[in-house]
């Protein structure tokens, strides 16, 4: 068992415009503060071995210019890899590619702020599903990392794919979806259309509808 709400809570979200040479992109932002520090946090979000612990396997080149794939998901090109402040690389999956950036920035108490933006292209699956379709993912990972930095340990038999399909995990799902929705109208998009966008993607996560 988990404190759902109180992990949902911990969590920041912030949905936004980027201009790129192609177009406008939209952004869905997810952070945490952390009690460790940069080094250990950019070990735990880059080393291949800890990422398996709490997220997913995953193979490749690991440096810039590098390719990596994620069991089972996504896969990409390491663009950029500064320790311990950040990465960026590009997310291809399901035939379409978007970007992620990581910062890791250190706060004033000894502590560290996880950062994790995700920016794609104006899509009709944006507008259908709205930023939780990769938000819900998101905070997933956010969880994982979590429960790894706090036991040190492989998170993810507890918390995988049948967590995710459990009341709890549905739960998770349900609250994550509805704070990106607010997120969502946060950023000043029709409140109309995020609640359906959110219904949507909440459904599509929890099984409801």
């Amino acid at each position: 068992m988990i404190d759902v709400t109180g992990h949902i809570n911990a969590v920041a979200r912030t949905v936004g415009e980027r201009v790129l040479e192609a177009g406008t992109a939209k952004t869905a932002v997810v952070s945490r503060v952390y009690d460790t520090d940069a080094e250990d946090l950019w070990d735990a979000v880059t080393d291949p071995e800890r990422i398996t612990r709490w997220f997913l396997p995953v193979s490749g080149d690991l440096r810039p210019g590098g390719r990596y794939h994620l069991e089972g998901n996504a896969s990409g090109t390491v663009e950029r890899c500064d320790p311990p402040k950040g990465f960026s690389a590009t997310w291809e999956f399901a035939g379409q590619t978007s970007w992620i950036e990581v910062r890791l920035t250190p706060e004033p108490d000894g502590r560290t702020r996880f950062e994790l933006e995700h920016i794609a292209h104006v899509s009709d699956h944006w507008v259908e599903f709205g930023p939780g379709a990769v938000g819900i993912g998101w905070d997933m990972g956010v969880l994982g990392l979590t429960l790894h930095l706090e036991t040190g340990g492989d998170i993810r038999a507890e918390f995988g794919q049948a967590w995710a399909m459990s009341d709890e995990g549905r739960e998770f799902a349900r609250q994550a979806g509805e704070a990106w929705f607010a997120a969502h109208v946060a950023s000043g998009v029709d409140e109309a259309a995020a609640r359906a966008a959110a219904d949507r993607t909440i459904a599509a996560y929890t099984g409801a509808g």
